[in-house]
């Protein structure tokens, strides 16, 4: 990651798909596999209690494999080869058990799923913050008058209220569509050299279902080696929130500028300063989502691009795939967390608001400012705003919570193996 992430995503994405939660997440794949392979007598207790014993990231070296990786073609080439010589250290007789089984897509597959987990959730609590926050101003400001625009100029009365339900909505059909493909994209891998499972005896299916208990992850019926159909359904997903909040942030840009004025970000802590210009106030939120609606088509399409993967594994396709699913998801993050952190302290100049409909009204003949400008169309579009608030807060109460994904915002990332 460069350092321009630092400011285009946060903390907890850049943590999680960083090498040591990366190489960590590898780690735990290779201590599931181990004790659910001893459950079924694949492997004795004894290996799998020395090889689950030695996953712990904190004794390897994590540059070293990443660096190795380069010349190795597979950041789990080098990593099994030190996690066999380190368990070779207790016990020589684990070292065969030591990813008995598996590949290096399966550890890698599986461990992009466990890093993927914790940042989904956050992206998911950021969204249902910002909803919150879509719906408080929806119920403030119903009936708040204001110019409706359409192709970049002014044209008739709306209200506040009713702008803030419609992207309320959008963000709700997108945060349900991301919680309705995460539970079988977040799925364990596990096939083996070419997908057969080959060397499992027949107990692939229990080692699956054991290893996703353990991990949290869903067991899929197949291996997905080269079926990426679920993996790239949720990336289309992201990539549709992030678009959503991309049109919120894009609206409120335009709000915040001097000559309209009708809203401000919040203020504060140097809070869009200007290092030039003191007297700027930069609505920096809506920037950090706007990059990320542009950037999240590109890792989109680059997705969709990769899915014609060829035979049992591919060679070039899947990893262009999994540098394109980074950079979406640190992107999602970052412009989740961006509006979540601006929309609950959002400036609504109610005033400006209407000096703009009233400074518009006063250049059109009276028979034109009654038709388009008439105080009614405010009411009306409150009338609307107040019922579909009526139709989300509904479906924020009925909403099924699914544990695996729904979880607190202060969650940490990084969870060391036992």
């Amino acid at each position: 990651m460069t350092v321009v992430e630092g400011f285009l995503s946060t903390p907890e994405a850049l943590e999680a798909f960083g090498e040591r939660s990366f190489v960590d997440a590898m780690l735990r794949f290779e201590a599931a596999l181990a004790r659910a392979q001893a459950k079924v007598g694949l492997i004795s207790q004894a290996s799998a209690d020395t090889i689950a014993s030695t996953c712990k990231v904190d004794l390897f070296n994590v540059p070293k494999i990443v660096r190795d990786s380069g010349q190795a073609g597979s950041l789990a080439i080098p990593l099994v080869k030190a996690l066999k010589e380190t368990v070779g250290l207790f016990s020589q007789e684990a070292v065969p058990a030591t990813h008995f089984g598996s590949t290096s897509q399966d550890v890698i597959d599986t461990a992009m799923a466990l890093v993927s987990q914790p940042v989904l959730a956050l992206v998911l609590a950021d969204g249902e913050a910002i909803l919150e926050a879509l719906l408080r101003l929806t119920d403030r400001h119903a009936d708040t008058p204001m110019l409706a625009r359409t192709l970049g100029q002014p044209a008739s009365v709306t209200s506040f209220g009713w702008k803030c339900a419609l992207w309320a909505g959008g963000l709700q059909r997108g945060l349900q569509r991301l919680r309705q493909a995460a539970p079988p994209a977040l799925a364990v891998q596990l096939g083996g050299a070419v997908g057969t499972q080959a060397q499992l005896q027949g107990q692939g299916s229990r080692v699956v279902a054991l290893m996703a208990d353990e991990l949290g992850l869903s067991a899929p019926a197949t291996p997905w080696h080269t079926q990426r159909d679920a993996w790239v359904a949720l990336g289309c997903a992201l990539g549709g929130l992030v678009g959503t909040l991309g049109k919120v942030a894009r609206d409120l840009s335009l709000m915040t500028q001097f000559e309209v004025s009708e809203i401000s970000e919040p203020s504060g802590d140097s809070r869009g300063g200007s290092s030039a210009m003191p007297h700027k106030r930069n609505p920096v939120a809506c920037m950090v989502a706007l990059a990320a609606a542009q950037r999240a088509p590109l890792s989109v399409a680059g997705l969709l691009a990769a899915m014609p993967q060829e035979h049992e594994r591919a060679l070039g396709h899947w990893q262009a795939e999994l540098a394109e699913w980074s950079q979406l998801m640190l992107s999602a993050h970052g412009s989740a967390r961006a509006l979540a952190g601006a929309l609950p302290g959002l400036q609504v100049h109610v005033p400006r608001m209407r000096a703009n409909l009233d400074a518009l009204r006063a250049t059109l003949p009276p028979e034109a400012a009654e038709e388009w400008f008439d105080p009614a169309l405010a009411v009306q579009a409150g009338r609307l705003a107040r019922a579909e608030l009526l139709r989300l807060r509904a479906l924020q109460a009925t909403r099924p919570v699914d544990a695996s994904i729904d979880r607190p915002i202060d969650r940490p990332i990084h969870r060391q193996t036992d």
